[in-house]
């Protein structure tokens, strides 16, 4: 008796094809999710690469622009410095001799007090006294011709009162003359390379002629009024002269 043998459904050849189908989509399907997955790995990587990137070069143009204004400043500081020491070196040496200046200027001063002290009378009457205001004279011309080679110069005094100048000692009237004129001059002064040395002390005089001037015809202020600033008397008032408009542009007539 012969017994046929019976293949199982799920091993027939069908089956077999049929399951490796779905093993070779599976793995395709494995395949390309992990390329994708690769990609996108790649993608990621990629995108922080590039901001990192980004960022530095921001970092390095921040640190090279605060370093070009550090040194910008480095260098005008140094310019600054430059100058000063420069302007510093050339005024030691234009006004080295100030001191000095100020303290043989009493050597012009007695020679000056001396000549002054002699009459023309006296000189005429005794030769021996003129001979030596003759030698005092040029003794002062010496010395002015040796202040003049160091830039040492007298400050003019034949015009108005200049306060930037001059050194009111005292006042008198004088209707001759403008106000703040000059009268005489006590002691010289001088100047150094343009800068004040020693002001010039000297009298001024007060009233003098009147300007016209002013909208409502009032007497306006004689030249050199202004430069000239008169000192109050005691007790903080000060005197006007009759006739005078306002306070404050009354004028003191006190001497």
């Amino acid at each position: 008796m012969t017994t046929e043998t019976e293949i199982p459904a799920e091993e027939t050849p069908e089956h077999e094809a049929a399951a490796q189908a779905d093993a070779e989509m599976d793995m395709e399907r494995e395949i390309d999710l992990a390329a994708a997955e690769t990609e996108l790995d790649g993608a990621v990587e990629g995108a922080d690469t590039s901001e990192n990137a980004t960022l530095g070069v921001e970092e390095l143009q921040a640190e090279v622009t605060d370093l070009k204004d550090k040194l910008l400043r480095a260098m005008a500081d140094a310019e600054n410095t430059r100058r000063i020491a420069a302007r510093e070196k050339t005024d030691a040496s234009k006004y080295a001799v100030t001191n000095f200046a100020r303290d043989i200027l009493r050597v012009a001063d007695f020679l000056n007090m001396a000549t002054m002290a002699v009459t023309d009378e006296a000189r005429k009457a005794d030769q021996s006294l003129d001979n030596l205001c003759v030698g005092i004279d040029m003794t002062m011309k010496e010395l002015l011709n040796v202040f003049e080679a160091q830039g040492i110069k007298p400050i003019k005094t034949d015009g108005p009162f200049d306060h930037n100048l001059h050194e009111a000692v005292s006042q008198e009237e004088n209707p001759d003359v403008p106000k703040g004129t000059i009268l005489r001059v006590q002691r010289s002064g001088f100047t150094i390379q343009g800068r004040l040395l020693r002001p010039a002390q000297v009298i001024v005089a007060t009233g003098g002629p009147k300007v016209d001037g002013g909208a409502n015809g009032e007497a306006g202020e004689a030249p050199g009024e202004q430069a000239l600033e008169e000192p109050p008397t005691e007790g903080g008032q000060q005197a006007y002269g009759p006739g005078e408009a306002e306070p404050g542009q009354k004028v003191d007539q006190e001497t």
